[in-house]
């Protein structure tokens, strides 16, 4: 198991010093699941959502936060991006609570000292408030599921997928 690197000898949170590390072409996909009511996704596929085309909002919320991220996780490095990408897709099988849902997978991208995994989930994690945020006056009991990290390349540690062993 990796040390943990954000904390100083004296048990100080720090922002690691990355100088020594080589620039790599670095990439991170993360994902998400915003569970609704169909009524709210059958809404949202008609267009007929009064703050306007809820999945481009959630596209450019997502990119936003994937370029911001170093102003809302403490310690995370500004990473100049070299891109983000973000796919939608719906859920149309119901869950055990008869809730369908939107399913987003982000992909950010750079070269640098330093991995993208931070802002990958956080674009993901926007999309998915971005939605909510947009369909809460008619679907206030939504809920977001599973926002993980499914891959990242780059970097010393190399390759990781979600599900195998490593």
């Amino acid at each position: 198991m990796n040390e943990l690197t954000h904390f100083s000898d004296a048990g100080r949170a720090r922002m690691v010093d990355v100088s020594a590390k080589s620039d790599t072409q670095r990439v991170a996909i993360a994902s998400g699941v915003l569970r609704m009511q169909p009524a709210t996704l059958e809404r949202i596929r008609a267009g007929r959502i009064a703050k306007g085309d809820v999945l481009t909002v959630a596209d450019v919320g997502a990119v936003m936060a994937a370029k911001r991220t170093s102003d809302m996780i403490p310690m995370c490095h500004p990473i100049a991006l070299t891109g983000v990408d973000v796919e939608f897709s719906e859920i149309i099988e119901p869950d055990a609570s008869g809730c369908v849902g939107i399913r987003v997978v982000t992909t950010a991208g750079c070269v640098g000292q330093t991995g993208v995994e931070m802002e990958a989930l956080c674009a993901a994690s926007v999309a998915l408030l971005t939605i909510y945020d947009m369909c809460k006056a008619i679907d206030r009991g939504m809920r977001i599921e599973c926002v993980q990290l499914e891959e990242k390349r780059g970097g010393k540690s190399g390759v990781w997928k979600r599900g195998e062993a490593k």
